[in-house]
């Protein structure tokens, strides 16, 4: 044991090492944030501020847009510094962090998601009763509870992969600390005990896909019902963009997950993880602003005032 080094601070890899490849990426990076905050604190704002989007459907996608801000912001700019300032270190306390709110976001925006699937079956398969389910005080504890548990989900994850020093490697092929890489890295006891976490942890997934799945099927089979096609087609265009938001947060997280892990920087490491860290962030606002109508007019009117303005 005298003869371990005991790491504390990782060396993140970039996938060239042109000094021009490496501006461009932070120059692209960088452009992926801003369109990410701009989109997600434009939402927030117009929600916040507007008394006729203060419902629970934009009360929660309100929230769900603050947790993608928070996201991206995690590791996108610590990127771009990086990139730009050719700089590869990260210290072991801002490795943790990252992980810590890397996963504490992701996991409350699943919540979320299964929230928000509830909330569109209550309002498509039983709207004269969706103000007595729906209250306000049920959107603040439901709210709670998903930041709760993401948080719970977070710190136990967290601290069963750092519960022990690393003393393998301090090179991590990635731009953040990606869980995977830095599992790769870790001792066989943290592997093992991470793995059966992630198993307890399964069933609460399950549940939660079963809850979604139950939502939705209920929700078409009702919509179905529907004589009106205008009717359908209303009743479709409140969950659609809930639904567009799920199946890209689970796509994303599919590549993150089951994604193989690489043992040297490359193009398709690189875009498998902007793929699950930047593209949800990023296209969550577009998919929500454009397909919501009541968020797309108050963005409208927002913007017709302020060119008035002198």
């Amino acid at each position: 044991m005298g003869n371990l080094t005991i790491i504390t601070e990782f060396i993140l890899m970039a996938i060239t090492s042109s000094r021009e490849l490496q501006v461009l990426q932070g120059l692209l990076f960088l452009v992926i944030y801003l369109g990410a905050v701009f989109g997600n604190l434009l939402t927030v704002t117009v929600i916040v501020t507007n008394p006729h989007l203060h419902s629970p459907m934009c009360f929660f996608i309100g929230n769900l847009s603050l947790l993608d801000f928070c996201y991206i912001s995690v590791t996108v700019p610590k990127s771009i510094v990086n990139s730009l300032m050719d700089s590869k270190l990260i210290s072991l306390k801002e490795c943790l962090a990252q992980t810590f709110l890397f996963i504490l976001f992701g996991s409350t925006e699943f919540f979320f998601l299964v929230v928000m699937s509830y909330d569109r079956y209550v309002a498509i398969c039983h709207p004269l009763h969706y103000w007595l389910i729906i209250t306000p005080r049920l959107c603040t504890q439901i709210s709670g509870g998903s930041w709760a548990s993401g948080l719970l989900y977070s710190a136990i994850h967290t601290g069963t992969i750092f519960r022990l020093p690393f003393t393998k490697s301090n090179v991590i092929h990635q731009f953040f600390c990606e869980i995977p890489q830095i599992l790769s890295i870790s001792s066989r006891s943290v592997q093992f005990s991470e793995t059966v976490v992630l198993a307890v942890n399964a069933f609460i997934t399950i549940v939660c896909f079963v809850v979604l799945f139950i939502s939705y099927v209920n929700i078409f089979s009702t919509v179905l019902q529907l004589r009106s096609v205008e009717a359908q087609n209303k009743a479709l265009s409140t969950c659609s963009p809930q639904i567009a938001t799920f199946l890209l947060f689970i796509i994303s997280g599919l590549f993150a997950c089951l994604g193989p892990i690489s043992k040297e920087s490359t193009i398709q490491s690189l875009l498998m993880a902007m793929f699950y860290s930047m593209v949800p962030p990023f296209m969550n606002p577009i998919i929500f602003n454009l397909r919501n109508r009541e968020i797309k007019s108050a963005i409208s009117r927002m913007f017709n005032r302020s060119s008035k303005v002198p």
